[in-house]
């Protein structure tokens, strides 16, 4: 762990931070940084509990002074999304996070930097630290699986927080101070193939899309960036169009709420019209680098002549799924009419797989409107099972409904307003945080998010801004003193 990145001011939340990136903590795979933190609120001496569902609470008392003003639930997640580069030799299994500083910014080296939501814990492991920061009494909540399915959020039981005001410390702008987010739901097309001979005469190619930006599939869904699925899609249709291309695998994207960079896929097509197939997709390519040439000034699409493959798609099935990825709705869908540059609804496809006789198209459909999310989520069912596909629509969770009246807003408006020497941007946000479905069992608790400003959030080009950062702690440390006291 870069040493530089620990002397970092401040010290408090980087340290934290640096010892946080030390545990392997993918989504679904927990158990470490469970334990990392169970440990570390016993080694305080404050009450820890790990709860049914793997969530951790640390509960500390209120400074001396403090006791009379509400108790605050402090919130992050714990999971971080795995993302790294294709030359980029790296275990997320058994491996910390390799930092460095890079003028303003704290990166990773060829991965995703856990800064979402990394920081957050670290800004609440540094305050239970503490000896010196006036705080109310504190309920830390550290859930899990927030990246791909939100079950700690979930599976939290009503009852067990006694906070009236929660902290989601999830947000990726210092500006912003977030008061609402998108829902999100979970869209799988699957169905089975028959695999065919490859006729002779034939010329087999590997074709690479990569070199995107990638990011959030939430978050960046509106700034126009390239999707690999498609972008593959596009190029395998015309080559089935006009050279009657073959399918033997597609290898597309990797996490649902991460836009795909990279896309591979082994085809065949007939010797007869190797060079004119050749010369056709150069065309192609040079259409769509054009198309992406401000937003993806990095994308690169190879063609390569490669071994032929044992077996190649169906040319029915083929046909179908080519159409039906080409029709799927992806990027935005619907913008707010009531919140000014909020995207109200958006799909991202995220992964496409073929191999082996199986086809899997994953999507992650997110809206603040709930009738409009099934609405999206309905018109990409239809199209997946128009060619025959079995669709399953799971993981649905709730959006967080705005609260223009929050009190907890007013005091950290008028906070920032101070600071600052202007107003925040209030505002929700396409995201799918966690607020929305903590308020199903807790409905009188006033929530917020803000955080430090991260950007590429769930791309190797992750960075956290160090003077952000700064401007960040300074903010946490006067809203914890500035805790209205209790009714």
């Amino acid at each position: 762990m870069s040493q530089e990145v620990r002397n970092l001011e401040p010290k408090q939340l980087w340290n934290k931070f640096a010892d946080l990136n030390a545990v392997p903590r993918p989504s679904k795979k927990e158990e470490r940084v469970i334990a990392f933190m169970m440990d570390f609120g016993k080694k305080l001496g404050l009450e820890t509990i790990n709860d049914e569902v793997g969530n951790v609470i640390i509960r500390k008392p209120a400074s001396a002074g403090m006791e009379n003003r509400k108790t605050i639930v402090m919130q992050s997640h714990l999971d971080m999304v795995h993302q790294k580069n294709n030359d980029t030799v790296f275990d997320f299994d058994t491996q910390g996070i390799e930092m460095y500083v890079d003028g303003d910014w704290v990166r990773a080296k060829g991965t995703t930097l856990g800064a979402d939501n990394g920081l957050g814990v670290a800004t609440i492991m540094a305050i239970l630290e503490s000896t010196e920061i006036k705080h109310p009494a504190i309920e830390a909540l550290f859930t899990i699986d927030e990246e791909t399915g939100m079950t700690g959020a979930m599976g939290l039981k009503g009852g067990l927080l006694n906070g009236e005001i929660l902290l989601n410390l999830d947000t990726e702008e210092d500006d912003e101070i977030g008061i609402g987010c998108a829902g999100g739901v979970d869209v799988t097309a699957t169905r089975q193939y028959n695999e065919e001979e490859v006729p002779q005469d034939s010329v087999g190619y590997t074709i690479t899309v990569k070199g995107l930006n990638g990011g959030h599939s939430g978050m960046d869904i509106d700034k126009g960036l390239g999707n690999a699925n498609k972008i593959m899609n596009r190029l395998l249709f015309d080559g089935f169009e006009n050279f009657g291309l073959q399918i033997s695998e597609i290898n597309g994207g990797s996490l649902r709420n991460a836009i795909p960079r990279e896309s591979v896929a082994k085809v065949i097509i007939a010797g007869m019209y190797d060079e004119a197939f050749v010369f056709d997709m150069q065309e192609v390519i040079n259409d769509i680098k054009f198309e992406y040439k401000t937003t993806e000034k990095n994308l690169t699409i190879e063609i390569v002549k490669s071994d032929l493959p044992s077996k190649v798609m169906d040319l029915g099935v083929q046909e179908g799924l080519l159409r039906a990825v080409y029709t799927a709705h992806n990027g935005v869908y619907r913008m707010s009419a009531d919140m000014e540059n909020l995207v109200e609804t958006s799909n991202n496809i995220a992964r496409v797989i073929v191999k082996d006789g199986e086809i899997s198209i994953q999507n992650l459909t997110r809206s603040s409107v709930e009738s409009s999310k099934f609405d999206l989520a309905n018109a990409l069912r239809s199209a997946y099972e128009l060619f025959g596909c079995e669709v399953t629509v799971t993981g649905s969770y709730p959006g967080w409904t705005p609260n223009v009246t929050s009190p907890i807003l007013d005091v950290m408006a008028s906070i920032y307003e101070k600071q600052n020497g202007s107003k925040p941007n209030v505002a929700a946000c396409h995201a799918g945080l966690e607020c929305g479905i903590l308020g199903t069992n807790y409905p009188d608790m006033d929530m917020i998010s803000f955080g430090p400003t991260i950007k590429g959030a769930h791309s190797p080009d992750e960075r956290a801004s160090i003077s952000s950062a700064q401007k960040y702690w300074k903010f946490v440390l006067e809203i914890l003193e500035s805790i209205p006291v209790k009714n």
